[in-house]
C-alpha cells in the first residue's frame, strides 16, 4: 500500500516510537514514576543505613573478630587439643600397645596352641567317628525305605482300584444322569430372572438421570453461573489489578535498592575523600616533611652519639674485666706456687714410638 501521509521533516519514520511487546498500558507507565519516587525516598535511609551497618561490620570483624577468634582458637588449642594429643599419644598409645601385648601373650598364644593341638585333632577323631555311624545309618535307612516303598505301592494300587469303582464311576453316573438336567433348568431360571432385573435397573437409571439432570442444572444455574461471572468479572480484574500493583512495587524496590546503593557509595567515596583530605593527608604530610627529619636529626645527634658511647664504654669495661680477670689469675697462681711448690711435670710420650724405643728414652733422660 502507498503511504498518502508526508512525514514531518525533523521526524524520521526509522525514529517512529515502536510499541511495547509486553502491552503496558498508559495507566501503568502514569503509575510507575511515582511509585518508583516514593520507594526511593523510604528505602534510601535503609539502604545507607545498611550500608553504614555493613562497614562497621567489616571494621569490627577484621580489628576485633578476627583477632579474638585466633586467640581463642590458639587458646583452646593449648588448653585442649594440645593436652589431649599428648595424652593420646604419649599415655594411651603405650598403654594399649602394652595391653595388646599381654593379650596376645596372656589369650592368643594359649588359645592358638590349644586350638592347635588339643581341639583340632579331637574335632578330627570325633568327625571321623560320626562319618562312619552315618555311614551304617544311611545304609539302614536305605533298606527300610526300600521295603516300605515296595509295600506303599502295593496298597497304593489296591486303594486306587477301590476308589476307582467305588467313587469315580458312582460320581460319574451321578453328574451325567442327574445334577446336569437340574444344572439346566437352574440356569434357564436364572436368565429368565435376570432380564427381569435389568428390566428394573434401566427403569431406575432413568429415574435417577432426570433426577440428576435437574439437580445439575439447578446447582449450575444457582451457583456455578454466578460463582463463574463472579470471578470472570471482579476477581479476575481486580488480581489483575493487584499483579501489576504488585510487579510495579517489587520493580520499584529493586531500582530504588540499586540507586540507592550508588548514592550510598557516592556518600561513603565523599565522606572517605573528605577524611583523607582533612585527616589522612595532614597527617602524612607531618610526618614526612615535619616528624622524619626531626626523627633523622634527633638520630644523628643524639643517638649515634650516646650509641658510639655506650659501645667504647662496653669495650673499656670488657678491657678492665680482662686485665682484673688476669690478675687474680696470676695472684692465684703465685699463691699456690708459694705454698706447694713447683708442679712436677710429667714427661710426654710419643705413643706412636716401639716399646723398646720408649724404655731407652725413659733410661736416658733419668
Amino acid at each position: 500500500m502507498v503511504d498518502l501521509e508526508k512525514a514531518s521533516p525533523g521526524r524520521s519514520p526509522e525514529r517512529e516510537p515502536v510499541p511495547r511487546a509486553d502491552g503496558e498500558g498508559c495507566l501503568v507507565v502514569a503509575v510507575r514514576l511515582p511509585v518508583r519516587i516514593v520507594v526511593l525516598v523510604l528505602v534510601l535511609p535503609v539502604r545507607m543505613a545498611w550500608d553504614a551497618l555493613v562497614v562497621a561490620g567489616r571494621f569490627l570483624r577484621d580489628t576485633v573478630l578476627r583477632p579474638v577468634g585466633r586467640a581463642l582458637a590458639w587458646l583452646g588449642r593449648a588448653v585442649f587439643v594440645w593436652p589431649l594429643v599428648g595424652l593420646w599419644r604419649y599415655v594411651v598409645v603405650p598403654v594399649a600397645q602394652g595391653v595388646g601385648w599381654l593379650g596376645n601373650v596372656l589369650l592368643v598364644v594359649p588359645a592358638v596352641w590349644v586350638y592347635r593341638w588339643l581341639l583340632t585333632p579331637v574335632g578330627h577323631a570325633l568327625g571321623w567317628f560320626f562319618r562312619g555311624v552315618g555311614a551304617v545309618l544311611a545304609a539302614v535307612g536305605r533298606g527300610l525305605y526300600a521295603g516300605l516303598a515296595w509295600f506303599g505301592r502295593g496298597v497304593y494300587c489296591g486303594l486306587a482300584w477301590l476308589a476307582r469303582y467305588l467313587v469315580v464311576v458312582p460320581a460319574g453316573w451321578l453328574y451325567a444322569w442327574v445334577l446336569t438336567p437340574i444344572g439346566h433348568l437352574l440356569a434357564w431360571c436364572g436368565r429368565g430372572l435376570a432380564w427381569c432385573g435389568r428390566g428394573v435397573l434401566w427403569c431406575l437409571g432413568q429415574i435417577v438421570t432426570g433426577i440428576g439432570a435437574v439437580l445439575y442444572w439447578t446447582v449450575r444455574i444457582l451457583l456455578v453461573l454466578p460463582a463463574l461471572a463472579v470471578w470472570r468479572w471482579v476477581l479476575v480484574p481486580v488480581g489483575r489489578a493487584l499483579a501489576v500493583v504488585g510487579r510495579e512495587v517489587l520493580d520499584a524496590l529493586g531500582h530504588a535498592w540499586r540507586i540507592a546503593g550508588h548514592l550510598s557509595r557516592a556518600v561513603g567515596r565523599a565522606l572517605a575523600a573528605l577524611f583523607r583530605w582533612t585527616v589522612a593527608e595532614p597527617a602524612r604530610w607531618v610526618y614526612r616533611s615535619v616528624l622524619t627529619p626531626v626523627g633523622h636529626a634527633v638520630r644523628d645527634t643524639v643517638l649515634r652519639p650516646l650509641a658510639e658511647a655506650a659501645r667504647s664504654a662496653r669495650r673499656a669495661g670488657r678491657q678492665a674485666l680482662g686485665s682484673v680477670r688476669l690478675s687474680v689469675r696470676q695472684a692465684r697462681a703465685d699463691l699456690r706456687r708459694t705454698l706447694f711448690g713447683k708442679p712436677v711435670r710429667t714427661p710426654s710420650v710419643d705413643r706412636r714410638e716401639p716399646s723398646g724405643a720408649r724404655t731407652r728414652t725413659l733410661e736416658k733422660r733419668t
